[in-house]
């Protein structure tokens, strides 16, 4: 081999590596890119999946603030039994004293009670999700508060077995508690007050 076709290989030679080496480094390139690219789009993503549960977590304690103190006890007590897939509230029912229309000392579900609890009875087939009732029962003043309280909790108790045993509604998917006449709507000073303290609540959660 001529020293002239040597030296022309080893040019050649180095050409083709100084070629290769080029077009390494611009696949690196292209590659670093690429990942930053991916990266950047991944991190756009976690940015706006913390931006929507930090705007859930706002949405649910906007709505804790609107509830009522009973409401937000049943809430509560219901995600500390683990009761609840969600924890949300769904909606309350009160039924007053001219729906369940309890006397003085008086737990018997009346017609109109039956019909108040079919109503909500067929509300909760509408919506066809999976809930959990508290059941809470309230009194007026009259009386030991002692008294009331168990009054309450009989109540409350009338209104789960109606539940279970006209309308289906799983026992453990209800859960019952008495207020007595320590949540009272109004004052008691007056007969018609102290009828709207007389009701049953029934909260309903999922």
């Amino acid at each position: 081999m001529t020293t002239k076709r040597a030296r022309w290989m080893v040019l050649a030679l180095t050409a083709a590596v100084a070629a290769t080496g080029c077009a390494t480094k611009k696949y690196v390139r292209q590659e670093a890119l690429a990942a930053e690219e991916r990266s950047a789009e991944r991190i756009e993503v976690l940015q706006s999946q913390m931006e929507d549960a930090q705007m859930d977590l706002a949405r649910h304690d906007q709505e804790l603030d609107e509830l009522s103190a009973t409401t937000r006890d049943a809430l509560e007590r219901a995600m500390a039994a683990g009761k609840l897939a969600e924890g949300k509230f769904v909606f309350e029912r009160v039924l007053s004293s001219d729906d369940l229309q309890f006397g003085f000392d008086d737990t018997e579900l009346s017609e109109s009670a039956r019909a108040a609890l079919d109503a909500f009875g067929a509300e909760l087939n509408e919506r066809n999700e999976n809930v959990y009732i508290e059941i809470q029962g309230h009194t007026d003043s009259t009386g030991p508060a002692d008294y009331n309280l168990e009054l309450g909790q009989e109540r409350a108790e009338a209104v789960r077995r109606y539940l279970n045993s006209a309308l289906s509604v799983p026992l453990h998917r209800m859960g019952v508690i008495s207020y007595g006449e320590t949540a009272p709507l109004t004052d008691n000073d007056t007969r018609e007050n102290r009828a709207l303290n007389r009701r049953v609540a029934l909260v309903v959660l999922k």
